[in-house]
C-alpha cells in the first residue's frame, strides 16, 4: 500500500468467449509459462465438455463449482509462548477465490482422464455436484478450523 499516492484498482478484463470476469481470472490461473492461448483452449474445451455432459450452461456450472469449493475459514500457525497453535481465521473473498482456483486446478491435474480439458471438466462437474477432491479439501479445511476454534482468541 503506497504512502502518498492513492491505490487505483484496474478494471477487470473479461474473457473473449463468455464475457465473464471469473472465467478470465481462471484462465490466467490455468496459464503456465505465459502461454495464455493454450490455457484458453483447455478451459474452453472443458466448458464444451461440461455442456455436453451436464446439458447446462457451463459458466453457471463453473460458478456453482467455485462457490462449492471456496473456503470460508482457514487455520494459520501462531506462535505463543514457545508453542505453536493453529488459529482459525476468516478469509477475504479474494483469497478464498484464489484457494478455490488453486485446489480446482491442482486436483484436476491429478485426475486420470486423457486430456487436461477432460480432467478439468470432470473436476468442475464433480465440484458443482458437491463431490470430488476439491470439495473434500474445503471440508477438511473447515473441519480443521472447527477443531481448533478453542484457539480463536489468539487471532491476530
Amino acid at each position: 500500500m503506497p504512502r502518498k499516492k492513492l491505490l487505483i484498482k484496474r478494471d477487470r478484463v473479461v474473457d473473449a468467449k463468455f464475457k465473464n470476469q471469473l472465467v478470465a481470472k481462471f484462465i490466467n490461473c490455468m496459464m503456465q509459462k505465459g502461454k495464455k492461448s493454450i490455457a484458453q483452449k483447455i478451459v474452453y474445451d472443458s466448458f464444451d465438455m461440461i455442456e455436453q455432459k451436464s446439458k447446462e450452461d457451463p459458466v453457471t456450472t463453473f460458478q456453482k463449482a467455485i462457490d462449492n469449493i471456496k473456503p470460508l475459514v482457514e487455520v494459520k500457525s501462531r506462535r505463543v509462548g514457545g508453542s505453536t497453535y493453529q488459529v482459525p481465521t476468516e478469509i477475504r473473498m479474494n483469497r478464498s477465490q484464489a484457494l478455490g482456483f488453486r485446489w480446482l486446478i491442482g486436483f484436476a491435474r491429478a485426475r486420470n482422464e486423457k486430456s487436461m480439458a477432460a480432467k478439468l471438466a470432470g473436476e468442475v462437474i464433480d465440484a458443482a455436484n458437491g463431490r470430488g477432491s476439491a470439495v473434500k479439501k474445503k471440508e477438511d479445511t473447515h473441519r480443521m478450523a472447527e477443531a481448533n476454534k478453542a484457539f480463536a482468541h489468539y487471532r491476530f
